[in-house]
C-alpha cells in the first residue's frame, strides 16, 4: 500500500486514526496498541502477504535477544558479546539472503565459470530499514543503553506504518517512549493540523514534482540509446531532482502521518542540495542513515581515534557499506566508493587549512553529487557510461530518428530542471515551513491546494524509488 494511493489516503489512514483514538478514549490502551500493530502489519502485507512471516520472525527474534542482552543477571561480557554477534549475524544473514543472494551467485558464476541457477527472490519490503533499526537495538542493549522492554511498544517501534516501508530509520530511544506516554493517547488537534500540512507538502512533492522528473530520467537512462550533451545533463539532473523529491516527499508524508498519532519522527532531509561540501551533504541527506552508519559502523571501527590512515580506512569502509546497503550491484558499491573517496579528500583538504569560496564550493559539491547519482540510477554499467559520455563528450547533433522524442522531452524539461534547482537551493524546506506553521486560513488554503493538485493526479502510474533499496 502506497501513501500516494486513494485507498491509503481515504480509507486506511482515517480508519486507523479513528479506531486507534476511539479505543484510547475508552481506556483500552493495550487494545489500542495491539490494533496499531495489526493495522501496520496489514499495511505491510498489502503488498505481498507472503513476506509477513519474515518481519514477524525478525521482530520476535530481536526482541528476545535484546531483552537477553539487557538483563542485569547477564553479567558475563563474553557471553553478552557472543549473543550480540549471534543476533547481528542472523539479521545480516536474513538481509543477505533476500537482497544479495543472486548478486553473489552471478559474481561466483562469473569468476568460476559455474552455472548455478539464480534464486530470483523478490525483495521483502522494508527489510533493509527494519534490519538496521533492530541491529541498533541489539547493540544498544549490549551497551546497557536500552531502558524499555515492553513488547507492544517494541512491536510498534518496528512496525509503525508511517516509517515502516522507507524510513526514516528510527531509533528505539526516540520511538518507544512515545508509544508509552499517556499524553499521546488523546487527539491533539495542533498535531493533526501540522501533520496534514506536512503530509500535503510531501504528497505534492512526490506526485507533481518527482513523478514528472521520473518521466525524463527514465527516458534518458532506459530508452534513448545515445544522448547528446544537453540531453545527458537534463537526464542526470532530472534523476537528481526526482530522487530528492521522491524520497523527501515520502519522508514528509511519513512524518505527517505519524503526527496524526502524536508520534514525532526524526528529520531525514534538510535541504541537502544547499550543501557546500560533501560532508555537509551527508549531514543533510538521509540523516537517519548517516546517523546509523556513524554510530554503528564508523565509530565501532575506531572512528577518528586511531590515526589518520585508520580514519580514512574507516570512512571508506563505512561508505562502501552504505553503498551496498542501497542495492545489490557494483554500481551501488562504486557510488559508495566515490562518496567515501570524496569524504577522504574533503577531510585531507580541511586539515591542510584550505577553504573555497562558497559559490565555488556549492558548484563543485552539487555537480559531484549529480554525477555520482548517475551510477546510483544506472541499471548497468553501460547505462552509466552512456549518460556520462553524453555529459562530457557528447555532441549537440543527433540522428533524426531520435530527435523527435528528445525534443518533446526538452520542450518542458529544461524549465522543470531550472525550477527544481531553484526550489531545492532557494526555497525553505518542509522542516522550516513546519517550524513557522500556524493553523490559520492561509496555511489551510495552501495545504489544501497542494493536496488537491496531488490527489487529482493519483491515477497516474507512480513508482517509489526506495522500494528498490
Amino acid at each position: 500500500m502506497l501513501f500516494n494511493s486513494y485507498i491509503f489516503i481515504f480509507a486506511f489512514l482515517p480508519l486507523t486514526f479513528f479506531v486507534y483514538f476511539y479505543l484510547n478514549s475508552r481506556k483500552l490502551v493495550v487494545v489500542a496498541k495491539v490494533f496499531l500493530v495489526f493495522a501496520s502489519l496489514f499495511f505491510y502485507s498489502w503488498w505481498n502477504i507472503a513476506y509477513l512471516p519474515i518481519i514477524l520472525v525478525s521482530m520476535f527474534f530481536n526482541y528476545v535477544v535484546g531483552v537477553s542482552l539487557s538483563r542485569d543477571s547477564l553479567k558475563s561480557r563474553v557471553k553478552s558479546k557472543t549473543i550480540l554477534i549471534f543476533g547481528i549475524v542472523v539479521n545480516v544473514s536474513l538481509l543477505a539472503y533476500f537482497k544479495y543472494a543472486d548478486f553473489f551467485i552471478v559474481n561466483f558464476n562469473y569468476l568460476t565459470s559455474s552455472n548455478i541457477e539464480l534464486l530470483k527472490l523478490a525483495l521483502p519490503l522494508a527489510i533493509s530499514f527494519f534490519t538496521f533499526q533492530q541491529i541498533a537495538y541489539l547493540v544498544d542493549s549490549y551497551r546497557g543503553e536500552t531502558k524499555e522492554y515492553d513488547f507492544l511498544n517494541y512491536a510498534n517501534f518496528v512496525t509503525f506504518f508511517p516509517q515502516l516501508i522507507a524510513g526514516p530509520i528510527v531509533h528505539h530511544k526516540e520511538m518507544m517512549p512515545q508509544f508509552a506516554t499517556p499524553y499521546n493517547k488523546v487527539k491533539r488537534y495542533s498535531n493533526i493540523a501540522l501533520g496534514l500540512f506536512i503530509f500535503s507538502i510531501g504528497l505534492f512533492k512526490k506526485i507533481i514534482i518527482a513523478d514528472n522528473f521520473a518521466l525524463w530520467a527514465t527516458a534518458g537512462f532506459d530508452h534513448v540509446p545515445v544522448l547528446n550533451m544537453i540531453d545527458a545533463w537534463v537526464t542526470s539532473l532530472s534523476y537528481t531532482f526526482q530522487l530528492y523529491f521522491d524520497f523527501s516527499g515520502y519522508t514528509d508524508m511519513a512524518i505527517g502521518a505519524a503526527l496524526l498519532f502524536n508520534i514525532k519522527l526524526p528529520i531525514n532531509f534538510n535541504s541537502p542540495y544547499k550543501a557546500l561540501s560533501i560532508q555537509e551533504f551527508w549531514r543533510r541527506w538521509h540523516i537517519t542513515l548517516s546517523r546509523f552508519l556513524k554510530e554503528y559502523i564508523y565509530i565501532p571501527l575506531g572512528g577518528n581515534k586511531r590515526g589518520e590512515f585508520r580514519v580514512y580506512s574507516n570512512l571508506m569502509a563505512t561508505f562502501l557499506i552504505g553503498g551496498i546497503w542501497h542495492g545489490a550491484g557494483w554500481t551501488f558499491l562504486f557510488w559508495g566508493f566515490l562518496h567515501g573517496f570524496a569524504i577522504v579528500i574533503h577531510r585531507a583538504w580541511s586539515k591542510l587549512g584550505f577553504k573555497l569560496n562558497a559559490i565555488v564550493a556549492w558548484f563543485i559539491t552539487f555537480n559531484f553529487i549529480n554525477i555520482t547519482w548517475v551510477f546510483f540510477r544506472a541499471k548497468e554499467w553501460e547505462d552509466a557510461i552512456k549518460v556520462l559520455k553524453g555529459m562530457f563528450v557528447g555532441t549537440l547533433v543527433l540522428p533524426a530518428q531520435w530527435k523527435e522524442i528528445l525534443n518533446l522531452l526538452l520542450a518542458h524539461n529544461v524549465q522543470w530542471v531550472m525550477a527544481g534547482l531553484f526550489i531545492t537551493v532557494v526555497f525553505k524546506n518542509s522542516n522550516q515551513l513546519a517550524k513557522r506553521f500556524k493553523p490559520n486560513l492561509l496555511t489551510s488554503m495552501y495545504a489544501a491546494t497542494l493536496f488537491l493538485m496531488a490527489v487529482s493526479s493519483l491515477s497516474k502510474l507512480s513508482e517509489f524509488l526506495y522500494f528498490n533499496f
